[in-house]
């Protein structure tokens, strides 16, 4: 086998087996949540019932098949709730943030990922608005394939964010479609979709972003970033590595649903431990 068929085998592997461990995770909270109910409905004594909310169940709640369609109301708020996170703060290429910033985090995510979702909604806000935008931290956005079933659409999808990114405008159209994602395994993403993120991110020139999102480089970029994840020996996204600007970065331990909601607190302290070297 060739070196590209090897590459193109480990990720379709890689993408399988995080999705596989994601699906494993989501059906065994299904299941307790489901015996917990019987539980409370039997009043059994001393039962605590620890509501831990399956993925599956939040990103149904969150977010529709297709995704929020452009100009409605569910993607006016989402616009607004971004624009309000990044208001102010400089982008460049993929990365947000202050580029002489003294801390570096490299986030590896797939758009359809819906545990990306939830970080980049949950955890996310507080390390920019602690970090990121006081210049003490610079976030570099990578691609890596684990939740798209389809390469072709993943690579259409990273590139589309890349293209708005050669405007500096690549973090709007990444919270964005994270924001409006739509329900795993649907098909939503569609050359319409995402030319509706596009019309969603002020100041952004539609004709120059549709002559780009297809260009060879970005895909070449998107291919170069697949590579990278492999070399750090990720398995999953969101993965991240942090470290001192223009120096040695090391791996975070790659975040699973149970740790969504400890991500701020397991962020902050490595955070600062960087800045304090």
């Amino acid at each position: 086998m060739s070196k590209t068929g090897e590459q193109g085998s480990t990720r379709k592997q890689r993408r399988e087996a995080a999705r596989a461990a994601r699906k494993q995770l989501e059906a065994q909270e299904v299941a307790r949540q489901q015996r917990r109910k019987r539980l409370a409905q039997l009043g059994a004594a001393g039962v605590v019932v620890v509501a831990v909310i399956a993925i599956a169940f939040a990103i149904s709640s969150g977010s529709s098949n297709s995704g929020a369609k452009p100009h409605s109301k569910a993607a006016q708020e989402a616009a607004s709730q971004v624009d309000q996170l990044l208001a102010g703060i400089p982008e460049s290429g993929n990365v947000l943030g202050n580029p002489n910033a003294p801390a570096t985090l490299v986030y590896f995510g797939d758009l359809e990922c819906p545990v990306c979702r939830e970080f980049t909604l949950g955890a996310l806000p507080t390390v920019i608005n602690n970090f990121v935008r006081p210049g003490k931290l610079k976030i570099e956005y990578r691609s890596m394939e684990t939740a798209t079933r389809e390469p072709a659409v993943f690579r259409e999808q990273q590139a589309a964010a890349l293209a708005a990114g050669l405007q500096d405008k690549m973090w709007y159209y990444v919270e964005l479609f994270y924001h409006e994602q739509g329900e795993e395994d649907t098909g939503y993403v569609t050359p319409a979709y995402l030319r509706g993120l596009a019309e969603q991110v002020p100041g952004l020139s539609l004709k120059q972003w549709e002559g780009q999102r297809s260009s060879p480089k970005l895909i070449e970029e998107v291919e170069r970033n697949e590579t990278e994840a492999g070399e750090e020996g990720f398995q999953g996204t969101p993965s991240f590595l942090l470290g001192p600007t223009g120096g040695k970065l090391h791996k975070i331990t790659e975040l699973t649903a149970n740790d969504l909601n400890e991500a701020s607190a397991l962020f902050e302290p490595e955070i600062e431990k960087v800045l304090k070297s």
